[in-house]
């Protein structure tokens, strides 16, 4: 069962998603309470079921918000988003050399995050 690690940094709070295995599977942005941190743990919760907008392929067909956005950074990487329903990005992906690593982290994602435990480090 996977779990979201609250974690207070220089800036303000952050959170890791975790697999079951220990495994990071997604990051948030730094938010400036641990109360704002933990609405993100919310909306990542609710919005873990969203649809995947691959803009990897020409031609992709553009969805609305709540969705994982899966894209291919500078060094050719597979990455996702997810975002929120008002567009903002509440929770991003590492860098996978294929897109369907990429994907199964998303389905991981789908799989941890509605019944983690929240956790303070």
């Amino acid at each position: 069962m996977g779990k979201f690690v609250v974690k207070e940094t220089k800036s303000g709070f952050r959170f890791n998603l975790k697999a079951g295995n220990g495994e990071v599977i997604a990051t948030s942005e730094t938010y400036s309470s641990e109360s704002a941190c933990k609405n993100g743990i919310k909306s990542v919760q609710t919005n873990c079921v969203a649809a995947v907008e691959d803009q990897t392929v020409a031609g992709f067909e553009k969805l609305k918000n709540p969705k994982f956005e899966v894209y291919q950074d500078k060094a050719g990487e597979f990455r996702f988003r997810l975002k929120a329903k008002n567009g903002e990005i509440i929770a991003t992906g590492e860098g996978y050399k294929a897109k369907k690593s990429c994907l199964n982290g998303i389905e991981s994602i789908r799989k941890n995050a509605p019944d983690a435990e929240i956790v303070k480090e």
